[in-house]
């Protein structure tokens, strides 16, 4: 009998993690290595969960060791088609569309079901200084700081009616909420323009200020190298981050270390959010 070279061995051992890794390897996440994601941490690509289909069947998914139906998963549009109960972290979505993406998904805050576009801490090391290209397809950590992209947060808006909740914790670390019924941005061709509804909360309506040089709802999105603002400058170049900006700004949440949200706090916020989900009327 002939006995396997190591060479012969190191082969086999090879096409075998390839073989286990193809179905993995096949779900073609986009921004996976963006978000600095791993495979081992998606909650929902190691669950035996339902989701529902097209026509709101309940579908149960295979656990990811199954290499026959692993890549025929039908995964959530966004984070409110997660089974309640579930625990936050990060998971695959797949808005209409897209290949899937992955997200961070808060299950813990008022009923759950939120999708994470945006997380920023006074501490951050993240410069927020990027290009329209980087804004575009997102860039960060999913567990600390990061954008998610415009042109993600855009396509899942578009899928039903949303609505965002920004969480401001202030100078002395209070958490202040700031709703907006709805929630929309335009496509690229648009400026990706902000869209919000009426506001409710407690950490002040900053972002629909009637002031035409500091409102935000109804501006487009710049960053540094593509100017849509209203300003005789560039305020994306100015203040440090990519942002729906007039001339310059009553919110600045994309920005290193000087978080700003109206009156609340002016650049010493310690923290920030943005959460949307679909409206409860729906």
């Amino acid at each position: 009998m002939e006995l396997a070279t190591p060479h012969h061995s190191s082969l086999l051992f090879f096409t075998s993690v390839l073989a286990l890794l193809a179905p993995l390897l096949a779900l073609d996440i986009e921004n996976l290595g963006r978000l600095h994601a791993n495979l081992d941490e998606i909650a929902n690509l190691h669950s035996g969960k339902s989701y529902p289909d097209e026509g709101g069947e309940s579908v149960r998914l295979s656990r990811a060791s199954d290499p026959q139906q692993t890549e025929h998963r039908n995964w959530p549009k966004d984070c409110s088609e997660v089974p309640a109960g579930s625990p936050s972290g990060i998971y695959i979505i797949q808005p209409t569309g897209l290949h899937p993406i992955v997200v961070s998904c808060e299950m813990n805050v008022t009923d759950g079901g939120w999708t994470v576009i945006q997380r920023n801490r006074q501490s951050t090391e993240i410069t927020w200084a990027e290009s329209w290209s980087t804004y575009k397809y997102g860039f960060g950590n999913l567990h600390t700081d990061y954008w998610l992209g415009t042109e993600y947060i855009h396509q899942i808006s578009q899928q039903k009616v949303y609505q965002v909740r920004f969480v401001i914790w202030d100078a002395t670390n209070n958490v202040k909420f700031a709703d907006y019924n709805l929630f929309s941005v335009e496509n690229e061709s648009q400026g990706y323009r902000l869209r919000l509804g009426t506001y409710s909360g407690l950490a002040g309506d900053a972002m629909t200020s009637n002031s035409a040089s500091t409102v935000h709802d109804n501006m487009k999105f710049s960053a540094k190298d593509l100017d849509h603002d209203t300003y005789s400058g560039n305020c994306a170049s100015s203040y440090g981050g990519g942002w729906w900006y007039s001339a310059c700004y009553s919110v600045r949440l994309n920005v290193k270390g000087a978080i700003a949200w109206g009156s609340l706090c002016n650049g010493n916020c310690k923290a920030s959010a943005i959460l949307i989900k679909p409206a409860p009327y729906c």
